[in-house]
């Protein structure tokens, strides 16, 4: 059997899941914090590639590509049949499913911790990293795990505007179509049974993700007596992170009551 298809599959694969975590998790965001007009049309562009065949998606990123496209022409970038056209193919299959699972964790973000923590002289940057991204994490990591899964078993949209190029652009899918084809059924069987193997394994990984994080919602967020190394802030319920965060103003102290003769 020859082994390049899988090196060149987890080389894709791994360009695509940077890819898809960037532009999924940054569109997640905007679909779940941003209210705008087109919202439900973007949204539904987004979700495009999950019911179109993936022959469709190839012709639409062939256009977008290919001779005489904005691309070509203006950038004069020409990345047509090289194993980049395969990463962007398999980031584009993979960015809907991790679209929708970022966007139902973000959702699910209770706007009162993030206030708490505003209150609190927490920084937007801070919120960020401390609360929001912790109480979401496991639908991000759902999303990334399934947009990854998905990026690694592409096929269609793949051999349209990468071709099947052996020892260039030819991925796992692709080397089993042509051993199937050429009637080489044990290299089949074998890279069968390997995209079989890292497919369980991605659904165990999702299956462990699954486990709903528990949020105490009568006390998200609060910061216990000042310590020596910083408040210490508690998130959820899960995570506890030391870190200085300026202390908060203290109120003035009330006047005692005159008392006045007559």
């Amino acid at each position: 059997m020859n082994w390049h298809p899988l090196a060149l599959s987890l080389q894709v694969t791994a360009v695509a899941t940077l890819g898809i975590v960037v532009v999924g998790l940054l569109i997640g965001w905007i679909l779940a914090r941003v209210r705008f007009p087109g919202k439900l049309f973007l949204e539904t562009l987004i979700l495009l590639p999950l019911v179109m065949p993936p022959s469709v998606l190839g012709y639409y990123l062939l256009l977008l590509l290919g001779r005489d496209s904005f691309v070509q022409t203006v950038l004069g970038i020409d990345i047509l049949f090289t194993w980049q056209a395969a990463a962007i193919a398999s980031m584009m299959v993979g960015v809907p499913l991790m679209v929708q699972s970022a966007r139902a964790g973000l959702e699910e973000v209770d706007p009162e911790i993030e206030d708490a923590a505003r209150v609190d002289g927490a920084s937007g940057l801070q919120i960020i990293q401390f609360i929001t991204l912790p109480v979401a994490r496991r639908s991000i990591l759902a999303g990334l795990v399934l947009g990854s899964a998905r990026a690694m078993g592409e096929f269609g949209a793949t051999l349209l505007i990468a071709g099947n190029i052996p020892g260039r652009t030819q991925t796992l899918p692709l080397a089993i179509y042509e051993a199937v084809q050429t009637r080489k059924y044990d290299d089949a069987n074998m890279m069968v049974f390997i995209l079989t193997l890292v497919a369980f394994v991605y659904l165990l990984g999702i299956y462990h993700l699954r486990v709903p994080q528990k949020i105490r919602h009568n006390v998200p967020f609060y910061r216990t007596k000042h310590l020596p190394t910083g408040p210490l802030i508690k998130i959820a319920d899960t995570a506890f992170v030391s870190r200085k965060l300026p202390p908060p103003t203290p109120l003035p102290p009330h006047a005692p009551p005159s008392h006045k003769t007559h």
